[in-house]
């Protein structure tokens, strides 16, 4: 989503602090300036450009949320709100590993297109001032605070968050595993939205990532293996930035073009996420800055990066095959050479 298209129209905040006991639920929309519509629409914002968002489905017959939104109106905007947030303050209530928050409810249009967004908006700690009366009841006495319930900045990714387009209610969420019941779950999805959801750009690219240095880790001895891989990421890189990502189906020829065995073993990997014909298109940087340098660590203890358009230039650096089996590696023409403490 374009944050400059975002058109707030309502919010409400309720407190979730699990730690009273109890959330403290508002009875009206919240009065907002610019300001605030503006931290708003930064946090929405990141949820339709993020990759680690999910596209999920309800499951209509049991999910609370979904019953409540097929009969949405924006006069029930605060009702629904509470009932929504009075629902995750329940499971947050029982499983104390979940961390507190202001639970945002916010109605919103992107374009054309209308919007419901459940924003959690996790505690954090932060020192302050504040300013007490002096002991001796003369003057002020100033004093640093740890105070313990600040939101995340505009700078930040929500944990936790999803967005709801109101006319056909698919929805898109980000959120993280806590554990419950002594099990690390979805819970944000699993039991407040209750939704299943298909995976991330984000998990998709490492899992196609982990799923090639498998392959190759059982294909090829160390030293073979250690082109291969690298040949394999420069691919992976290539495909993203000049064609914005790749059909795993296709990315598999280029990297395993003379191993049809490897081909086989990396496509019943992909077989059992059911991602063989799957297009993964990353749209955050963030995503692909794995794939953006070679990193090489030797058994000695060196560590070396290499910006991918360094590694391509045969100019820049060259790998040698030694007689007796070892690598080393070649920095060539360097201008200027500087240490770092």
């Amino acid at each position: 989503m374009n944050k400059e298209d975002i058109r707030i129209k309502k919010i409400i905040v309720h407190i979730m602090d699990s730690t009273i006991g109890m959330p403290v639920l508002s009875d009206t929309e919240l009065v907002y300036g610019s300001e605030v519509a503006e931290f708003v629409r930064e946090h929405i914002a990141k949820i339709g450009s993020g990759d680690d968002v999910k596209e999920c489905r309800f499951y209509q017959q049991e999910s609370e949320i979904y019953k409540m939104l097929t009969e949405y109106d924006d006069q029930d905007f605060v009702e629904m709100s509470k009932t929504a947030a009075g629902l995750l303050y329940e499971i947050m209530g029982s499983n104390i590993d979940i961390p507190a928050a202001d639970l945002l409810v916010v109605r919103f249009r992107e374009k054309e297109t209308e919007y419901l967004a459940f924003l959690k908006m996790n505690y954090k700690s932060l020192y302050t001032h504040r300013t007490m009366p002096s002991a001796e009841g003369e003057g002020n006495s100033n004093e640093i605070i740890r105070h313990k319930s600040i939101l995340p900045s505009e700078s930040q990714r929500l944990s936790e968050a999803a967005v709801i387009r109101l006319d056909d209610l698919a929805l898109w969420v980000m959120e993280k595993k806590y554990e419950v019941n002594g099990e690390k779950v979805n819970y944000f999805s699993y039991l407040f939205l209750k939704c299943s959801s298909h995976l991330s750009h984000k998990s998709k690219l490492s899992i196609v990532s982990r799923a090639v240095e498998s392959v190759q880790k059982d294909g090829f001895d160390d030293t073979e293996r250690f082109e291969k891989q690298m040949r394999a990421k420069q691919i992976l890189q290539e495909e993203i930035q000049e064609n914005g990502g790749f059909v795993v189906e296709e990315i598999a020829e280029k990297i395993f073009d003379d191993q049809p065995e490897l081909k086989t073993a990396f496509q019943d990997k992909m077989e059992k996420y059911d991602m063989v014909k799957e297009k993964i298109e990353p749209q955050s940087e963030n995503t692909v800055r794995k794939l953006q340098s070679q990193h090489l660590y030797t058994d000695t203890g060196i560590e070396i990066k290499i910006p991918m358009e360094q590694y391509k230039n045969p100019r820049s650096v060259e790998f040698i095959t030694n007689p007796d089996g070892t690598v080393s590696v070649l920095i060539k023409n360097i201008e200027h050479l500087e240490a770092k403490m």
